[in-house]
């Protein structure tokens, strides 16, 4: 199947676009909030279904469904009648191929948002410590392509 696939983190929802549109971060409070992180990163889809399960809906406004998994919490989408589906970027299996154009809602952009580049990274001696944690991690998240049934 073309186009582009993705779902949530524990591939209970799984969906596919026949074509992507305008990508875009929103800074506002909602998307905030609905992402638990500094903005929101939406794409447009065209030729949107979902594929396996269903979002359960939170109402954030008069004129904004979000779309969430149930089961895992992982922010799905943006929808109103007024725009096309909007589909959370780091929700498709390939969200590195989908670059933002756009920023919107930057009345509430964070302030360090633009400085985050500058951050420190780890020292190799804690890079290396964390590498040993993550060496004992067992995943229970969906990997990143349509799979016949999950859990497997």
């Amino acid at each position: 199947m073309s186009g582009w696939s993705g779902g949530c983190q524990c591939g209970a929802v799984r969906f596919h676009a026949e074509r992507l549109g305008r990508a875009s971060i929103c800074h506002c409070r909602m998307c905030q909030k609905a992402f638990g992180g500094f903005y929101g990163p939406y794409v447009d889809v065209e030729g949107f279904e979902w594929t396996r399960g269903a979002p359960k809906y939170f109402q954030s406004s008069n004129l904004i469904a979000r779309g969430f998994c149930g089961d895992c919490g992982t922010q799905l989408s943006f929808e109103s009648p007024q725009w096309p589906v909007n589909i959370a970027i780091g929700a498709f299996d390939h969200p590195d191929k989908i670059v933002p154009v756009l920023q919107v809602g930057v009345e509430s952009k964070l302030p360090y948002v633009d400085d985050l580049k500058g951050l420190a990274q780890r020292t190799p001696a804690q890079a290396e410590k964390v590498a040993q944690f993550y060496a004992t991690l067992v995943s229970h998240q969906h990997p990143d392509h349509d799979t016949d049934v999950w859990p497997l």
